[in-house]
């Protein structure tokens, strides 16, 4: 296969996901949106999790309910955190006590009922993620979901998930942040349309 064809080859999935996430993820959307948008409205917040990318994403994520997605509507801080970025708890509890319970721990100490935790998970296999899923199941959290191939064994722990499907890691991490854009934006919209 040719580079040129390289290209061709991936914006050609790129766009058959988005048309995927058009039609199959949009009421998926709708359903994380209400959820998200009672949580907050009720005085919870956000969890983030995730590893690589989908811990940018988290961050990425977070940080749009908190500041704001379009400077076209002003309206409050949102509460979200992405549990991703502390890197003195993230080595601490690696250390002390193992990769797999950096997420656990902090929604250990920070969960609480009404707030939700959202995974992300290309594969829906990440140790750490299931662990954060665990963790919230038993703290009464819901789970959301952004999970890729088949949503591996994130997917059962899930009350709602997006799987994209598509096993190419950067093609799922697309979608997932269009998807999450869109998600925040229904969201807002859900909080102070007027």
């Amino acid at each position: 296969m040719s580079l040129e064809d390289r290209i061709r080859s991936a914006v050609q999935e790129g766009l058959r996901l988005k048309h995927w996430l058009l039609k199959d993820g949009a009421p998926i959307l709708l359903d994380m949106s209400s959820v998200a948008a009672t949580c907050l409205r009720q005085g919870g917040k956000l969890l983030f999790v995730g590893n690589g990318g989908s811990a940018g994403d988290s961050q990425h994520l977070a940080t749009e309910f908190v500041v704001r997605l379009s400077a076209e509507r002003e309206r409050p801080a949102l509460a979200a955190l992405a549990l991703t970025t502390d890197s003195s708890l993230l080595t601490a509890c690696a250390n002390d006590y193992s990769f797999a319970h950096i997420f656990s721990r902090q929604v250990e100490a920070l969960g609480k009922p009404g707030d939700v935790l959202v995974a992300i998970s290309t594969s829906g296999n990440s140790p750490n993620v299931l662990e954060a899923a665990r963790a919230a199941r038993e703290k009464g959290l819901q789970v959301l979901g952004l999970l890729g191939g088949t949503g591996g064994a994130l997917l059962p722990l899930c009350d709602l998930a997006l799987v994209v499907p598509a096993r190419n890691s950067g093609r799922v991490q697309e979608v997932h942040i269009t998807a999450g854009h869109v998600w925040v934006d229904l969201v807002e919209e859900r909080l102070y349309s007027t």
